[in-house]
């Protein structure tokens, strides 16, 4: 699996926490309940993901965890000697990294959300 691919699927499995499941957390906790009802008029699968909120944040968990191995794995390869081919390497590395560490926080912030939060609420 190539580091780019890795990412990209960690990204998608990220927000995919974020929408279904810290979604309503976020809208309970700001008082905008009703504005949620309303969306979820608007997009009635949004109850059906958030049935299956443990799965899904158990996916994104074993995505993540995946692509940050893939990540840290390709990061210490070296690149290319040619200096043109070489930066790209490197650019792209660091957009990786960056990509990673933003799928990270965004499948945090969900999981507070969704775990943390209404305990205390």
């Amino acid at each position: 699996m190539q580091d780019k691919t890795a990412n990209v699927f960690t990204l998608f499995a990220s927000s995919s926490t974020l929408i279904c499941c810290a979604l309503p957390a976020v809208f309970v906790l700001f008082g905008a309940g009703a504005s949620f009802a309303s969306l979820l008029g608007v997009f009635p699968f949004l109850i059906v993901l958030s049935q299956y909120k443990l799965s899904i944040t158990a996916a994104a968990f074993v995505m993540i965890a995946v692509a940050g191995y893939v990540n840290y794995k390709t990061y210490y390869m070296p690149c290319p000697i040619d200096p043109e081919v070489g930066r790209a390497c490197m650019q792209t590395r660091k957009r990786s990294r960056m990509l990673y560490y933003v799928s990270v926080a965004i499948f945090s912030f969900a999981t507070v959300f969704t775990y943390v939060i209404p305990r205390f609420i």
